[in-house]
């Protein structure tokens, strides 16, 4: 009897997580500028994304996005009140403005983002202190378009 009530509480528990929806992100980079010479892809995570860094290449960025505009993002589900995801425009030195940026959550959070459109933009962190330029998400499964040249 015991052998049985285990074997049959291990298979509900099998299939209950196999009913749950496994964590998933998408980031979308959409260059707007006059001579795309790619698109890419959209990069789908399952799981979270965690430190995140998106910049267009414009041949003077190093390979960490020293020189130029970068995005930063962590794109994770909520596990408590405020420990979702954000994103947000970054010109921290050795940072520095290189092109028009911005970004925007979709599949929820819609209408949430920021755009940086010249070296002194109020929207980008400029200096460690500018948190107020995160834009948070709490929302699951959100996703992320990134924007450049807008």
């Amino acid at each position: 009897m015991f052998m049985f009530k285990t074997v049959t509480t291990a298979f509900c528990i099998v299939a209950a997580s196999s009913l749950v929806q496994a964590e998933t992100h998408t980031v979308h980079f959409d260059n707007s500028g006059p001579n795309v010479l790619s698109t890419g892809g959209d990069f789908t995570v399952n799981g979270p994304l965690l430190d995140t860094r998106g910049y267009l290449q414009t041949g003077g960025c190093q390979f960490d996005g020293g020189g130029c505009t970068i995005v930063e993002t962590t794109l994770r589900n909520p596990t408590s009140p405020g420990s979702g995801s954000s994103t947000d425009i970054s010109l921290i030195p050795p940072l520095a403005f290189s092109v028009t940026t911005g970004f925007g959550y979709f599949n929820g959070c819609d209408g949430m983002g920021a755009d940086c459109t010249g070296p002194q933009c109020t929207t980008a962190f400029h200096n460690p202190d500018d948190t107020q330029v995160q834009v948070a998400c709490q929302t699951n499964d959100v996703d992320l378009v990134i924007t450049f040249c807008l």
